[in-house]
């Protein structure tokens, strides 16, 4: 059940209480977990909530977005060691890297700076600019 909701992009307030923001999407997934876990002989309820305050509120938002930001990073590490392999494997990897950037980014309710350096560095691996480029040897 952890690992569903933590592919939901869920906010951890407290051992057992997770947050996300109120949508139709977020929602029903939420109700899919609910009724896994009463299946499984859990309980489980989903509750509509607000922070108190508007500082409760970002520091939700903050620590969403700074576990969002560690999984870009990991993907921009990812493209960047790729960058000298063969054109193949770096079409490859850079295909597996896009579907995980879109994995990411259906979890991703703050973006971060660091979304768009991955994807400029998935980009880059994909059209070859990331490989570093070798001098030419010349005569003298």
């Amino acid at each position: 059940m952890w690992r569903n909701l933590k592919r939901l992009g869920v906010g951890q307030l407290a051992d057992g209480l997770v947050t996300l923001p109120a949508d139709a999407r977020t929602r029903e997934q939420l109700e899919w977990v609910s009724e896994q876990v009463i299946e499984s002989g859990g309980e489980a309820s989903i509750w509509l909530a607000r922070p108190a305050t508007l500082e409760q509120e970002r520091q939700v938002a903050t620590a969403m977005a700074a576990a969002r930001a560690q999984e870009y990073e990991s993907v921009t590490v990812e493209a960047t060691q790729a960058a000298d392999l063969d054109e193949r494997a770096r079409q490859r990897i850079a295909s597996r890297l896009n579907a995980e950037l879109r994995r990411i980014e259906r979890r991703d309710f703050f973006p971060p700076a660091e979304r768009e350096q991955a994807q400029s560095a998935v980009n880059a691996l994909a059209d070859g600019a990331g490989r570093p480029i070798t001098p030419a040897k010349t005569r003298r």
